[in-house]
């Protein structure tokens, strides 16, 4: 099986699906010349052209209105913008309109269109450029929201977001891009909704989010090394849909449960998983559902306090050994 970079195999999938269909297209600052700020896009424009490789001008809110005006009369626009941080001039067009409008329309109108966008710390960006907002959109129905920790899940939901015919938010971390990993050589699209287990365990479960899904493995890792502590990590990989039976069926098993992930802790993804966790699988649950989150704070430029906002292996180690202070 063929090895290849995170941003590669966004590439790859991007290039496979306008091969496929002539009305995908892509819209996005940066994208075309500079072949993007994280070089997803590159050499997209050379065998595609101006007209389905679209550079735009800085306005977040115009690109994502041109990409769901021409999605709502038949086309397929990947929007790429810079951050996720820079959608937050564009909710009203991702809120207002790209989710409600199959609703308001009855039906009669679909908008099949992706948007594109990293998120995360780690690069000293400061708080404009590197938080973590997956909980924001997760929040809003009519959306679907993709967060793909691996190389292969990156070309496989992105192909599968694209022939969607639901407006998808497609949440990519910073951190990744340049992360190998082998992508099945014909893939098609992966279904949404369907979680991953990364490792099998009976003593906690660990749901990791985005880059939190390594982070969580490698916790388990160490568990396993220095505790003889045995934990399933999740990786849900899309949040919406969610797939909870796969996450229910493994607390029920293991009776603990630990949430990882790089956003804020109020209102936060992990905070939606404890609850449902709570609600449907109370019974099985011997320890409270503990959450491992990034600081509450703006993300910090200097580099040791932008490490300390984000959680590292060691907090979910402690977390997951949390869940066992009542042994």
């Amino acid at each position: 099986m063929p090895v290849m970079r995170y941003r590669e195999a966004l590439n790859q999938a991007l290039r496979e699906e306008m091969r496929a269909d002539e009305k995908v297209f892509l819209m996005g600052e940066d994208i075309g010349v500079f072949q993007g700020a994280f070089k997803v896009t590159a050499g997209l424009l050379e065998e595609f052209g101006e007209k389905r490789v679209r550079d735009t001008p800085i306005s977040e809110n115009t690109i994502v209105g041109m990409g769901v005006g021409s999605a709502m009369v038949g086309l397929r626009p990947v929007v790429e913008l810079m951050t996720i941080n820079f959608s937050l001039l564009a909710m009203d067009q991702i809120v207002n309109h790209a989710a409600a409008i199959r609703y308001m329309f009855g039906g009669q109108v679909k908008v099949p269109m992706v948007i594109r966008m990293p998120q995360g710390a780690g690069h000293q960006l400061g708080p404009t450029h590197s938080h973590s907002f997956e909980a924001f959109y997760l929040h809003v129905p009519g959306l679907l929201v993709a967060v793909p920790s691996t190389a292969a899940d990156a070309k496989g939901l992105l192909k599968a977001a694209i022939r969607d015919d639901n407006p998808v938010i497609f949440i990519e971390h910073e951190t990744l891009y340049g992360q190998r990993g082998e992508v099945p050589e014909n893939g098609g699209p992966m279904r949404f909704g369907e979680a991953a287990v990364r490792r099998q365990g009976d003593d906690v479960t660990i749901i990791g989010i985005s880059r939190m899904a390594i982070t969580a493995q490698k916790a388990a890792d160490s568990l396993a090394e220095t505790h003889e502590i045995e934990a399933e990590v999740i990786d849900p990989r899309t949040l919406r849909p969610l797939d909870l039976d796969t996450i229910r069926d493994s607390v029920k098993k293991t009776n603990r449960a630990v949430i990882v992930e790089e956003g804020w802790p109020h209102g936060g993804v992990g905070a939606n998983l404890a609850a449902l966790i709570q609600e449907q699988a109370f019974d099985w649950l011997d320890a409270p559902v503990e959450r491992v989150t990034g600081a509450d704070v703006p993300m910090p430029y200097s580099k040791p306090l932008e490490q300390a906002a984000f959680p590292h292996e060691e907090h979910v180690v402690q977390a997951a050994l949390a869940t066992f202070r009542d042994l």
